[in-house]
């Protein structure tokens, strides 16, 4: 999807005409999309231009890391740190190369987050954004390692930090050391926190697993966009832990911000200017 998306493949869609004979309908993935809320069928251009959000139904598609920054971050006032960092089979887990190569292939990053320094509006702050197309943004040691410098650098530079989350939650194939990374960012959080330097948190579709339960749902202020999904984990472990059916919208945006799990809800067109103001209102 999107401005760095490489696939090639086709996919063919059935369609009915006027005259109800079934024909078959090429749709070449690199300029068109599917909507998976009301199934029309939509030019690349025209999804890039309304901001990666359906013009039929408002269904919001998924953004880069990349297209994160881009929507954040004033132009040519982002300077990306860690760019070298990357992850390594540290516990010799079978296939994981081959899953780390195939990831950086399809996200065109190193490992599951771009942090660095830029502005919003002016104001400059300490940020990361993480990728889903790397290993569904599952949180190893590199990524927990480059949320923890982008909270530090905050603490060093005495400016705001905002961290866009979009994760699966731990990495099944660095094990304990996937899952120290929740205390290691927690505790970064809570040194910014008692220096009085502000934490936007910015979860959006989907952020689950040990990202929500660490840093994720430790911000000064909780940021989100419409129908986002933020969990920790799925609908039917729930409903089997605790032998209840859930309500519905459970875990959806909306039902956690009336529930006081999250603070604000902004549409995408206008989540730089809310995070602009509830900096401005911080500092």
């Amino acid at each position: 999807m999107g401005l760095f998306s490489s696939r090639k493949s086709k996919n063919k869609y059935a369609t009915l005409t006027a005259k109800s004979k079934l024909t078959l309908d090429v749709v070449d993935d690199n300029k068109w999309q599917k909507c998976k809320r009301c199934n029309e069928i939509i030019y690349n251009e025209d999804l890039k231009n309304n901001l990666n959000i359906c013009p039929k139904c408002g269904n919001y598609f998924r953004l880069t890391a990349f297209e994160r920054i881009e929507l954040l971050i004033d132009h040519e006032t982002f300077f990306e740190e860690d760019m070298t960092v990357h992850s390594k089979n540290i516990l010799d887990f079978s296939g994981y190369e081959e899953k780390l190569e195939v990831a950086r292939e399809k996200s065109r990053m190193l490992d599951g987050v771009i942090s660095g320094i830029g502005k919003i509006n002016g104001i400059e702050v300490s940020i990361a954004a993480m990728e889903f197309n790397f290993m569904g943004g599952s949180m190893g040691s590199v990524v927990g390692e480059k949320i923890t410098r982008a909270l530090e650098r905050g603490l060093e530079k005495k400016i705001p930090v905002v961290i866009v989350s979009s994760s699966g939650g731990a990495r099944m194939q660095e094990g304990i050391v996937s899952l120290m990374q929740m205390a290691k960012t927690s505790g970064a959080v809570k040194r910014l926190n008692e220096a009085g330097i502000p934490f936007i948190s910015v979860p959006v579709d989907p952020t689950t697993g040990g990202v929500t339960a660490s840093f994720a749902m430790l911000g000064d202020v909780i940021v989100t966009e419409p129908n986002a999904l933020i969990a920790f984990a799925g609908p039917r472990v729930i409903e089997q832990t605790v032998n209840q059916k859930l309500p519905k919208g459970f875990q959806r945006a909306e039902f956690l911000l009336e529930h006081g799990m999250v603070d604000v809800i902004s549409e995408r067109k206008d989540l730089k200017e809310t995070i602009y103001r509830i900096i401005e209102k911080l500092i």
